[in-house]
């Protein structure tokens, strides 16, 4: 909550959903683990995603957390003039 809330509050992306609890399988440290995991998705842009990623390293507890992007394949052109007004530096 705390990441998606600083994201969007300095403008990285227009908006955050945090999601979850998930139940996570994974391997970390050479042992093999579970547990629980929350998933935060942001609406940004490919222009700002460099800052978003450079802002959720430094500021997530983790040291090696999953940030990754997936491409939007299509949005109404609305919602993508919201995202890039949000957004823009």
């Amino acid at each position: 909550m705390r990441l998606a809330e600083s994201a969007t509050r300095a403008g990285l992306a227009a908006g955050g959903q945090v999601t979850g609890p998930v139940a996570s399988f994974f391997w970390h440290n050479g042992e093999f683990g579970q547990g629980e995991e929350w998933k935060v998705s942001f609406k940004t842009t490919e222009a700002r995603y460099p800052d978003l990623e450079a802002h959720l390293i430094e500021h997530h507890e983790w040291e090696n957390p999953e940030v990754s992007a997936v491409p939007l394949a299509r949005a109404s052109a609305s919602y993508v003039a919201w995202v890039e007004r949000i957004t823009a530096k």
